[in-house]
C-alpha cells in the first residue's frame, strides 16, 4: 500500500535542490506525482505531491529531515487526495494593473465570498515598458461550486476591477475529472 504525502520546501536557490529531493524520493521507492517550484528573491520554494510506499515512509522522512542541515526547511504531511465533484467547473482569471497595496486581498476576498476555490495563483510586478509604472499581473486557476454561474462570477469581478482599478479577464479553464 502507498501513502501520499505533500511536501514543502524552502531554501536558499542553488543548484541541486530539486535533484536531491528527488533522490531521497526515489530511494524510498517513492514517486514524485506532481509539483510547483518557484525561485522568488533568492530562495527556492516548492510544493511537491509524492507517493511513497507505507513501509518507506518513515525512512523517506528522515532521509528529507537530513536536507534541513543543508538549510532547505521541509515539511512533510500525509493527505488523502479527494476527488472535486463533477459538478464544479475550472475558470481562468487574469489580472492586470497599477500595483498598490491590497489588490491580492481585494480579489481573494471576492471569490472567498463566491465560495470559489483557488487551484492556483501565480502573481509577479513589472515595470512597464514605456512608462516605468509597476503593474501588478496574476493568472489565477479557479474552481466554481455548484450553482455558480460563470456570468455572476464575471458580474462581481467586473464591479470589482472598477472599484480597484485593474483589468480582470474570465475565460473557461480546462474540464475537470
Amino acid at each position: 500500500m502507498t501513502t501520499p504525502l505533500v511536501l514543502t520546501f524552502v531554501g536558499r536557490d542553488r543548484p541541486g535542490l530539486v535533484s536531491a529531493i528527488s533522490e531521497r524520493v526515489a530511494t524510498a521507492g517513492g514517486t514524485w506525482l506532481e509539483s510547483r517550484l518557484a525561485r522568488l528573491a533568492g530562495e527556492f520554494a516548492g510544493v511537491v505531491l509524492v507517493s511513497a510506499p507505507d513501509a518507506k515512509i518513515e525512512a523517506l522522512t528522515d532521509a528529507l529531515r537530513g536536507l534541513e542541515a543543508t538549510g532547505l526547511r521541509v515539511t512533510i504531511a500525509p493527505t488523502a487526495e479527494t476527488a472535486a465533484p463533477p459538478t464544479e467547473r475550472l475558470v481562468k482569471l487574469a489580472i492586470v494593473g497599477r500595483d498598490r497595496p491590497g489588490i491580492v486581498r481585494d480579489v481573494t476576498q471576492a471569490l472567498t465570498r463566491l465560495g470559489v476555490n483557488i487551484e492556483e495563483f501565480e502573481s509577479g510586478v513589472e515595470g512597464e515598458p514605456f512608462t516605468g509604472a509597476e503593474m501588478f499581473h496574476a493568472a489565477l486557476r479557479l474552481r466554481l461550486p455548484d450553482g455558480l454561474g460563470l456570468d455572476e462570477l464575471r458580474r462581481t469581478l467586473e464591479r470589482l476591477a472598477a472599484e480597484i482599478m485593474v483589468d480582470l479577464s474570465v475565460g473557461e479553464g480546462e474540464p475537470v475529472g
